[in-house]
């Protein structure tokens, strides 16, 4: 645990600095990327799965007017950061063209962070989507882990939906963002979660059957940063009758018509969705995986969604690079500190295939929301 409490400690200084880093800025960026933060507190009754904020904290990038001043940041302790930063404008003013941006709301993996994937964030914003990621409750590493946070990943959806009508409702965003195109995008369990946001239907019982067959797989294990979840979830669920209805709820629908397109990168957990609620997914979704993910592996994530979504594009990244390479590219103290996140294996170049995503992403979303 000291490994994840020393990221947690690196995000939270991130945090500090709306959201900051990102991996590497794209070439002839169209747009300089301003970048504020958001906290957005939908109506109650809210199931804040043990978070004691009751609020929604989101870092928002966007296109920035020209006049914009980038600076190059870092994410980690000055001086001695962890992982590596782009160029970001703090609380610019937006861009005064075009009229109307599209919407991108995004979602982090499992005990990550908004700031995790500022490299995609920063991205597209410099394409020209305002691009809001949300800190999950109960499962981010800024404000801490608890056992609904990491067990009622369903409610994740809600969260997406909470920050969209946040964003809209928005006195600077709302007027700039065209409510018709909406697009989600997320890595790892935040795959999972557009996926739930756009209509996939969790079972529990399908997820347990899983991983008692000859086909289980990593995504069976509890995750690193939450080792004991399984015997807390079950005391919990002895003790907590709020707890107990929640994950009673497991095969509620969370669909958000107003997302017109997903792009999954390394979906976790796909198991758990029922194959006719995946089949009923009548949206454009784009999925992106390593070949050599051994957390997620793609067979049961990635290649499994595609083949039950009707026209889901597929792109398997060849090679060896494991399943983080999907996270912020790490300095050599991150390298040092947390090599379970930043030790690539070699010939692994976490920036060019952070650059191959994000151009799949851009196109992707081109392609669908406009």
């Amino acid at each position: 645990m000291i490994k994840f409490r020393l990221l947690a400690a690196a995000l939270m200084a991130a945090a500090a600095c709306l959201g900051q880093a990102q991996a590497a800025a794209p070439d002839h960026a169209a747009f300089k990327v301003g970048v504020v933060a958001r906290r957005f507190v939908p109506p109650e009754p809210y199931d804040w799965r043990g978070d004691a904020n009751h609020a929604l904290t989101a870092i928002v990038w966007y296109p920035a007017a020209p006049d914009a001043k980038e600076q190059q940041q870092t994410i980690g302790a000055p001086g001695d950061p962890l992982f590596e930063g782009g160029r970001v404008a703090h609380d610019a003013a937006l861009s005064p063209t075009p009229a109307k941006f599209p919407l991108i709301v995004m979602s982090h993996g499992t005990g990550g962070t908004a700031s995790s994937l500022t490299w995609l964030g920063t991205a597209l914003a410099s394409a020209g989507y305002v691009v809001a990621a949300v800190n999950h409750p109960g499962n981010n590493a800024i404000d801490g882990y608890t056992p609904q946070g990491f067990s009622l990943w369903w409610l994740r959806a809600r969260d997406l939906s909470a920050v969209i009508s946040g964003m809209l409702g928005d006195p600077t965003f709302g007027p700039r963002l065209d409510p018709q195109r909406i697009g989600a995008a997320g890595f790892s369990l935040g795959g999972y979660t557009t996926v739930a946001l756009v209509g996939g239907i969790t079972s529990l019982l399908h997820f347990r059957a899983f991983c008692k067959s000859p086909a289980a797989d990593a995504m069976c294990a509890a995750p690193p940063e939450f080792v004991d979840l399984r015997a807390k979830a079950e005391a919990l669920q002895k003790s907590d009758p709020e707890y107990r209805a929640a994950l009673a709820d497991d095969g509620r629908s969370y669909r958000d018509p107003r997302v017109r397109a997903v792009f999954a990168i390394a979906p976790s957990l796909v198991p758990a969705f029922t194959p006719e609620s995946l089949a009923g997914i009548d949206i454009p979704m784009a999925i992106v995986a390593s070949a050599g993910d051994t957390v997620v592996p793609p067979g049961s994530g990635a290649r499994f969604l595609a083949a039950h979504v009707k026209h889901a594009e597929l792109t398997i990244i060849p090679g060896t690079a494991n399943h983080y390479v999907f996270t912020a590219t790490c300095t050599a103290g991150g390298r040092k500190e947390l090599p379970a996140l930043c030790a690539d294996r070699a010939g692994v170049d976490r920036d060019a295939i952070h650059a191959e995503t994000a151009h799949l992403a851009k196109a992707f979303f081109v392609r669908t929301l406009h």
